[in-house]
C-alpha cells in the first residue's frame, strides 16, 4: 500500500550546487562516440543468457549498423564469455577499426583472467570499475576514502604494467566510478584524478573515464549537471574521453544522454532497444534517430529497422 506521506520514508535528491550552468544553451550537433553494451550489459538482464551463436549473430549485426566500439563482454566472469571473446579474436572476426570493450571488477585474479581473454586482439578497451559511492563504501565492502581510492589505483596500475606486457595490442584504458551519480562530486574528482595519477594519460593517449547512472535517482537535468561539474573540476580534461551510462530506473534514460551530451559528454553506452540489466540502459535506437530528426546523422545505419528489431528478439 502506498503512504499518504511518503516524504517519512523517501527524501528528495540533493542537487549539484551549479548556479551558473551552460548545459541548458547548448545544442547537440555531432554524434557522440557509441560503444553499445548489449552483448554484456544487455545479456546480464537475460533469463537465458545468449550462446555462442547467438552472440555472434548480434556482434555481427552491429558491425553492420555501424558500431566502432563494442563492449562483448565480462570474460573473467562467465566462460562463455571468455570463449566468445577468444573466438572473435582467434577466428578474425574483429574488422581492423573496430575495438572491443571487455569489462572487469578491480580484483587482481579477474584482471589477469581478462588479459588471458584479449591476448593477440588488435585492438581493445578493458574496463575496470569499483563502486565509490556512501553506501556501497560503507554497507558493502566496509571502506574508507582512501582504501576505495587504494582499490582503484591498484587496479589501474596493474592494467598498465600488463598492457606494457602485451604492446601488440593498441590498448585504451577505462575507469568507472560505478554508482557515480549517488558519489560525492568532489570524491569522484579525487578518486579519477588519483586513477590518471597511475595511468598516465596524455592529448595522444586518452584514458576513458565513465560516469554511470549506475541506479537512475533524480531527474535528466541532475545527470548533466553532474556531468558538467565534473568536466569543469576535474585536471587534464583534455586527456580524458568522458563516456555516460545512463540506466532507466525513472524511465528517462534517452533525456538523460541527450542531456549529458550537452553538458560536455564524448561518449555514450546503451543498447540497441535499451534492454539491460535491471531496469535497462539507454536506447540507442532512439537516442540516435532523435538526432536524425534534427539533421545529425548518428553514424549508425537504422535505415531497415525491422531486421534489427527481429534479430535482436531472435539473439535476446
Amino acid at each position: 500500500m502506498m503512504m499518504k506521506d511518503p516524504s517519512k520514508k523517501y527524501r528528495p535528491f540533493v542537487a549539484v550546487d551549479l548556479p551558473d550552468r551552460q548545459w541548458p544553451g547548448q545544442r547537440i550537433d555531432t554524434p557522440p562516440i557509441w560503444c553499445s553494451v548489449d552483448l554484456r550489459d544487455g545479456n546480464q538482464s537475460l533469463i537465458d543468457p545468449m550462446d555462442q551463436e547467438r552472440k555472434q549473430r548480434l556482434f555481427d549485426m552491429l558491425l553492420k549498423i555501424g558500431f566502432k566500439e563494442i563492449e562483448v563482454g565480462f570474460p573473467s566472469a562467465s566462460q562463455t564469455d571468455f570463449d566468445f571473446v577468444r573466438s572473435l579474436i582467434e577466428q578474425n572476426k574483429i574488422p581492423e577499426d573496430v575495438t572491443i570493450q571487455v569489462l572487469t571488477q578491480a580484483r587482481p585474479h579477474l584482471i589477469e583472467r581478462t588479459f588471458e581473454a584479449l591476448k593477440g586482439v588488435k585492438n581493445a578497451i578493458v574496463h575496470v570499475y569499483n563502486a565509490t559511492d556512501p553506501m556501497f563504501r560503507r554497507v558493502v565492502f566496509s571502506v574508507d576514502k582512501t582504501e576505495c581510492i587504494q582499490i582503484a589505483v591498484d587496479a589501474t596500475a596493474q592494467i598498465r604494467d600488463l598492457m606494457a606486457a602485451n604492446p601488440e595490442t593498441n590498448w585504451t584504458f577505462q575507469y568507472s566510478p560505478e554508482l557515480f551519480t549517488t558519489t560525492e562530486m568532489d570524491f569522484a574528482v579525487e578518486i579519477v584524478e588519483a586513477v590518471m595519477d597511475t595511468f598516465g594519460p596524455s592529448v595522444d593517449n586518452k584514458m576513458i573515464v565513465n560516469l554511470p547512472a549506475t541506479v537512475e535517482v533524480a531527474t535528466p537535468n541532475n545527470y548533466a549537471d553532474q556531468i558538467e561539474w565534473f568536466c569543469r573540476h576535474v585536471k587534464k580534461r583534455d586527456t580524458l574521453i568522458v563516456s555516460v551510462h545512463p540506466h532507466n530506473d525513472r524511465g528517462t534514460g534517452v533525456a538523460a544522454a541527450e542531456l549529458t551530451l550537452m553538458a560536455g559528454a564524448d561518449r555514450v553506452e546503451g543498447t540497441l532497444f535499451g534492454n539491460g540489466e535491471r531496469t535497462g540502459n539507454v536506447d540507442i535506437v532512439t537516442l540516435a534517430m532523435n538526432m536524425y530528426t534534427q539533421g545529425v546523422h548518428p553514424q549508425l545505419d537504422f535505415s531497415n529497422i525491422t531486421p534489427i528489431m527481429r534479430e535482436v528478439e531472435y539473439c535476446n
